[in-house]
């Protein structure tokens, strides 16, 4: 079983006379191995050494080998082994040696004299009993190698467990992670859709509003200059003012919807706020103390600079509104190199200059400040607050490639920035009065708008500052007007059904390329009506007679001389 020679020998174990040669050749004849031991010092080293197939001892040979000795080297048997004896007695005696070793170890005794058969037979058994021992041992130590490997498996497998918990865990983080900002993404998206929307639709309110006021306001600028009656003029004096308060609630909305016209020119915004001490002071009172933190290196921002010192004055009402008992106004600005985390779905990458109005009122609820950037949403009084003064700073930032933020505590204060794009273009120098020019006698005019009301008060307008007018109510009218010659001049409104004006503008200068034309409009959509109506000449509705004849003027002194022009008659 374990292929080595000496673990199938037996150790006979005959000092008396012939017995050892006897016994080995009776062995030798069944094809057992064998060797002789005289002493017994091979017995012992084989105890404990666990070979040989066993011992066949005679009761003489006991009396020699020392008792202790014996029981040492049974004690320091491998676990697997029990040593197999055969012991020869003879019949009759019995020794005290024989007796003892019967009680220690696994002993077979033979009386003698004995058949050779059973000496044989004997032999065998002890060998086959001693294979068995070696074989469990075999298989004990294949199970022993087993659990080791089973239990450095374990210690792997925890590690491996314990390494792929780790790897589970960081996944899940970054699921976790990677949800949250998808759900921040989404809710930004439904918020820039939402604000969309009101926008679209805020927009086409103040384009209808708009054409309303023009009316309006056209009527009663031609009453006051067609009347000496003062009663009728200070009537219709107030009726213009409202109309033009009216008019300034539609520029909001226009802002917030950003289909407001600006002119974004580089600026510098601590320029901006040191100029505006005076009046913050005078409209924020004495109760509230306004601080600046101004960086000192402060890029310049591309904006309007008008739009920017009403936003900073809205903020600035709004935060003195938020302090009823008195506080601090913070104005501060600095430099963004990059985009913030929190506005990274809002601003394209860049660099941004930040502009941030803080106050220790009240601060928002987070019901709050979910709708504050909604236009007509307002926590005011009634009578106090229209609700447009932040949607009018969203709208200009946004129009202006930029956005604001809103952070705040209630009970806290609140802090609101406005990031603006950073530019390196020169700021450009104030340029020289326009000079007026006086038009040439016999000047006409072709005024398209698809609003009939919209339409006659221009005309008015135009017939009483002393030009020939005629009127077109669409594009295609317009076209077939145009087909006879003699106009100096085309003032057209922008948004009209079919040919809207930036197309009729196209066109008449296909046939007419040295005719100047005029803008009117509602509101400047520029991703409608194309980006070269930032270039032209622009009314805003509603407009006033003098803004008429300033632009008119303007653009018949630009225009190749020629034609029957008129004088202009003095308002």
């Amino acid at each position: 079983m374990t292929g080595r020679p000496e673990d199938d020998a037996f150790l006979v174990i005959a000092p008396s006379g012939r017995d050892a040669q006897v016994i080995g050749e009776l062995l030798a004849s069944a094809g057992l191995s064998w060797r002789a031991d005289h002493d017994g010092e091979a017995l012992l080293a084989a105890l404990i050494a666990g070979d040989t197939a066993g011992a066949i001892v005679t009761d003489d040979a006991l009396s020699r080998i020392d008792s202790a000795q014996l029981r040492e080297a049974l004690d320091r048997q491998p676990p697997w082994s029990d040593f197999p004896f055969v012991l020869l007695s003879r019949r009759g005696e019995t020794r005290q040696g024989s007796r003892s070793l019967e009680e220690l170890v696994n002993v077979t005794i033979l009386e003698r004299p004995l058949h050779p058969a059973s000496l044989i037979s004997a032999a065998r058994a002890a060998r086959r009993g001693r294979r068995r021992q070696r074989l469990a041992a075999q298989h004990l130590a294949d199970l022993e190698t087993a659990r080791a490997q089973l239990r450095e498996l374990a210690d792997t497998l925890e590690a491996k467990v314990a390494d792929r918990t780790r790897d589970l865990a960081a996944a899940n983080d970054r699921l976790t992670a990677e949800i949250a900002e998808r759900e921040r993404a989404e809710a930004r998206l439904v918020q820039a859709q939402k604000m969309e929307a009101v926008g679209q639709l805020t927009g086409g309110i103040a384009h209808d509003f708009n054409n309303l006021l023009t009316a309006v306001v056209g009527s009663l600028d031609l009453l006051l200059r067609r009347t000496d009656d003062e009663k009728l003029r200070r009537l219709a004096g107030n009726a213009l003012q409202a109309a033009e308060r009216g008019a300034r609630l539609t520029a909001q909305l226009l802002a917030f919807s950003r289909r407001q016209r600006l002119s974004p020119t580089p600026l510098q915004p601590n320029d901006i706020i040191s100029g505006m001490g005076d009046l913050l002071a005078r409209t924020i009172g004495r109760h509230v103390r306004v601080e600046t933190r101004l960086e000192p290196n402060l890029w310049q921002a591309l904006a309007d600079p008008t739009q920017l010192e009403v936003m900073i004055l809205n903020l600035a009402i709004n935060a003195r509104d938020a302090m009823p008992a008195g506080g601090r106004l913070t104005i501060a600005t600095a430099n963004q190199e990059s985009v913030p985390p929190a506005l990274a779905g809002e601003l394209a990458p860049g660099e941004y200059v930040a502009l941030s109005v803080s106050d220790t009122g009240t601060g928002m609820s987070p019901a709050v400040l979910a709708r504050a950037f909604e236009p007509f949403f307002t926590t005011k009084e009634q009578g106090k607050g229209t609700g447009l003064g932040l949607a009018q700073l969203y709208g200009f930032a946004r129009q202006s490639g930029g956005t604001a933020r809103i952070e705040t505590c209630e009970g806290e204060g609140t802090t609101v920035t406005i990031y603006l794009p950073r530019t390196e273009q020169a700021r450009e120098t104030a340029q020289p009065a326009y000079l007026e020019v006086r038009p040439r006698p016999r000047t006409r005019i072709l005024v398209v708008d698809d609003d009939d009301d919209v339409r006659l008060v221009a005309a008015a307008m135009i017939e009483e500052l002393g030009y020939e007018v005629e009127a077109a109510n669409g594009g295609d009218a317009a076209l077939k007007a145009l087909e006879a010659d003699g106009f100096a001049l085309l003032l057209t409104d922008v948004a009209m059904p079919g040919i809207n004006g930036v197309e009729l503008a196209r066109r008449v200068r296909e046939l007419r390329p040295d005719l100047p034309v005029v803008f009117a409009t509602g509101y400047a959509d520029f991703q409608t009506f194309g980006a070269s109506l930032s270039d032209e000449r622009l009314l805003k509705k509603p407009y006033r007679i003098a803004e008429v004849a300033a632009l008119i003027s303007e653009a018949l002194a630009e225009a190749p001389p020629g034609g029957n022009v008129v004088e202009l008659r003095r308002p």
